[in-house]
């Protein structure tokens, strides 16, 4: 589905190629993979990546929720959640 590269560089590349971190995360969309003593610590994304992967994952929250609804049967027919919706927008209540 969806496949990012990552790149690992140690805390001191952030103190000291931070400008460089910054552009190959912008420019090569890769997730930069921050370590403290060989051990993974903190993750840099570009700005809009980070959006698009939270966006995702609000997304995919929201379509989990909608699977546990049907699977225990907390739904109603379309037509019926459509009136509704029309009754409440019409009352001025949506």
């Amino acid at each position: 589905m969806f496949s990012h590269q990552e790149v690992i560089r140690p805390s001191a590349d952030l103190r000291n190629h931070y400008n460089e971190i910054s552009k190959q995360c912008r420019e090569n969309n890769e997730a930069v993979i921050i370590t403290v003593n060989g051990r993974g610590d903190t993750v840099a994304l570009a700005y809009e990546e980070y959006k698009r992967m939270k966006a995702r994952i609000e997304l995919l929250e929201t379509l989990a929720e909608a699977d546990e609804d049907v699977k225990y049967g907390r739904v109603a027919p379309m037509k019926e959640t459509f009136d509704d919706l029309r009754s409440l927008l019409k009352e001025g209540k949506a």
